[in-house]
Parts: structure tokens; sequence; C-alpha cells
């Protein structure tokens, strides 16, 4: 459950004051015109009484949309964060307002959509994948190479103290200065341009005013549109210094996404790439999430083939030379099940154990596969470099 401590003085006074719908401007109850600024900006409800209240106070009330948004109801009511039973040590943080992305950068088609909704994905036949021709590829290559760079600017920033919503700042104007949209944004109603995943948190996890703390995880989920098309690429990073436990799951889900590799190839099933993942997470004693696969990726953001983490699934479909796709185990310490939050977005583990995900997108290539959203030639991935940074600073006292 969740209480005043937790929620806060603010949050609840937010709560009452939404209830009793009284207006921001003469007080009277049974206000139900709501200030158009504020819900376009994701700011908490304000209520008037009617128009001629609404014009008489607006030159105050407007000062409030220069400001940061302090509660966001929208996210999690406070109803049903009363009645929720979290799995873990994990609770939502307040929300900042919706980041801005200027006119002049391409935007898909649900980025000004009411709920977000692509249609051009829902319209999506679902047929075999994508055949990706050379101008098609290389566009790929264009917004997958920009996807790392902001991915890396974005794991260089973690670090014990930094908040969430700092790092989607980071990524939503990385992204921006490149020309990019951040694809997060808005898709299905997600309200931020990265997901930040932290500790129990599986995907999906929304960026906010949580601090991260010393011996933490958080996985960063990074994905750009750039004219025309999309990228999506994720990686685990260590917060200040972990738990042996934190490193056995971060290098076991990295090492589950190295075995899903040496299978794509022509000829391969997608049904194969799960039980090579499954075969090494079964070596650390961890488990794979079964809820959420890889897919196809190109002009749309989610599109086929469909890939399973987990063995003997019953995906369809044979890897041919053109096709695009990412590979993105999630792997549990605990329970491959999940559960969901509130939001109906933060996907955790059921038992609260942590997890850890390393996400690539794919090319399939004549003779094998080219990552295209790879490290540059010979770079090793953060986490690597901080075990060995540790290494380091233990033998030099020795």
């Amino acid at each position: 459950g969740i209480n005043a401590e937790y929620m806060g003085k603010k949050s609840l006074d937010c709560f009452t004051s939404f209830l009793k719908m009284s207006c921001a401007g003469c007080g009277k109850s049974g206000a139900t015109l709501q200030c158009p600024k504020c819900k376009e900006l994701g700011l908490e409800p304000t209520l008037f009484c009617g128009q001629p209240c609404f014009k008489k106070n607006w030159k105050e009330h407007k000062a409030i949309h220069d400001k940061p948004s302090e509660c966001l109801i929208e996210s999690i009511p406070i109803e049903k964060l009363m009645m929720f039973q979290f799995t873990g040590l994990l609770r939502p943080g307040k929300l900042s307002r919706k980041r801005h992305v200027p006119k002049n950068i391409q935007r898909p088609d649900y980025a000004d959509h009411p709920q977000g909704r692509s249609l051009i994905e829902e319209n999506d036949n679902r047929g075999d994948p994508l055949k990706a021709d050379p101008a098609t590829i290389e566009a790929m290559r264009k917004v997958c190479k920009l996807g790392r760079e902001v991915l890396d600017l974005a794991g260089r920033a973690v670090r014990p103290g930094i908040t969430t919503d700092e790092l989607d700042r980071i990524v939503h104007e990385a992204a921006v200065e490149r020309g990019c949209y951040p694809s997060p944004l808005n898709y299905n109603g997600f309200p931020k341009s990265v997901c930040t995943s932290v500790n129990e948190v599986i995907c999906h996890g929304i960026p906010d005013s949580r601090v991260l703390e010393e011996g933490d995880i958080v996985n960063i989920d990074v994905s750009l549109f750039l004219d025309g098309y999309h990228s999506d690429l994720n990686e685990t990073f260590y917060v200040g210094k972990v738990d042996e436990g934190a490193k056995r799951l971060v290098r076991g889900a990295y090492e589950c996404l190295q075995a899903a590799l040496e299978e794509v190839k022509p000829g391969t099933f997608y049904r194969n790439v799960g039980k090579s993942i499954e075969k090494v997470a079964n070596s650390y004693k961890l488990s794979v999430v079964r809820t959420y696969c890889g897919h196809g990726i190109n002009k749309l953001f989610h599109t086929t083939p469909t890939v399973p983490h987990y063995a003997k699934n019953k995906a369809l479909g044979v890897m041919q030379p053109g096709h695009i796709f990412t590979i993105e185990p999630m792997i549990n310490e605990g329970t491959y099940a999940d559960t969901l939050w509130p939001d109906n977005w933060t996907a955790v583990t059921q038992d609260g154990k942590r997890s850890a995900q390393f996400e690539e997108t794919i090319l399939v290539t004549e003779n094998g596969y080219e990552l295209l959203t790879g490290r540059p030639e010979g770079e090793l991935p953060l986490f690597m470099k901080r075990e060995l940074e540790w290494a380091e600073e233990e033998k030099s006292k020795t």
C-alpha cells in the first residue's frame, strides 16, 4: 500500500482539491471547466466555474504554466496507489511536464495523436517481415548510429544522486540536437522521451523525480526517429558500486544477448533465438521474461517479426537478408513472472527481485548480421569498464 508520508502533503493537497472540484478563481464548488493549457502541459487539473471566471483570473493563473509540475495525478491515480501492492522497494516519484520537440523536427504519426496511437502501425497487415532495400538500410544505419551516441551519453551520466527525470532531459535534448524525435514520447500515451527501468523494473519505467542510489542498477532504453525511421537499443548500467548479485545479473543479461546474436543469419528460425538465450540464463541461475519480445523495426516502431526470448516458443518465420529487428532479452534474478504498476506502463518482477536487459537493432546480411546499433569497434560496454576500474582499484590496494 501507500501512505501520506510517501505521497507527501503537496500530492494529497492536489488530490483533495481535484475531488472537491472547486473553482481556482472564486472558490465555488462544482467547477468543471479545465484550463486547456494546463492539460496540454501535463500539469495538475485546474478547474474554473465558467468562462467569465477563467478570463478574469487568466493573468494570475497563467504564471503556473512556466513552473515545473510538482504532481501529475493522471499518471497513477491516488486511489489506485492506495490499493496497489508493490512487489519491491521502488516507488513512483513525481513527473515533470512533457518535454517540447521543435516543430521543424519530423514527427512520427502518433506524436500529436490525443491517445498517442500510431494509425500506421494499427493498419499494418503484420505479414512477412520487410526486406529492407539499400535506401532503407542506409536510413536505418544513420538513425541507429545516432541512437548509440545518445545512449552512450546518457549512460555516462549515470551516478548516485541523479534522477531518472534528469536522464530523460539528457536523452531528449541530445535527440533534438541531432534532429531526431525521441520515439517513446507520446507513443500510446507514454509521457517521457526514454524508458528508465531501475532494479525490479523489467521495462518501460517512466522517468521521474526518484534519485538513483548507490548500488542500484538502471536500464536506459533509447529510441530515435529520423527521416521516417526508428532505432531502438538499451543497456543496463551500474549506479556507483554494486553487489555481486547485480554483477552476476547484468553480466548474465549481456551474455544472453551475445548468445542470441550468434544465431542471427539467413535460414535461422526466429523461434530458435529463445533457446540460446534461455540456455545462458539457466547457466547463471537466472530467468527469462516471457511477456515482452524483440520486434521488427523500420518506418514502424514495432512490427514483424516477433522475436520471443524464451525456449520452446512458437514464433513464426525464418531470418532472411534485409530483415531488421531487435533482440532484447529481459533477465530476472528470481521468477520470470511480471506484473504492471497502475500507470499501465511500468513492468516489474512479480517477486520484487532485480531485472537487467541489453538490446540491439540488427540487420540480417547474406552471411550473418550487422549490428546497426553497435558500439565503435573494440569498445566495451560501460558495465565492463566499471568492473575493470574496480579490479584495478583492488589491485592497487594490495
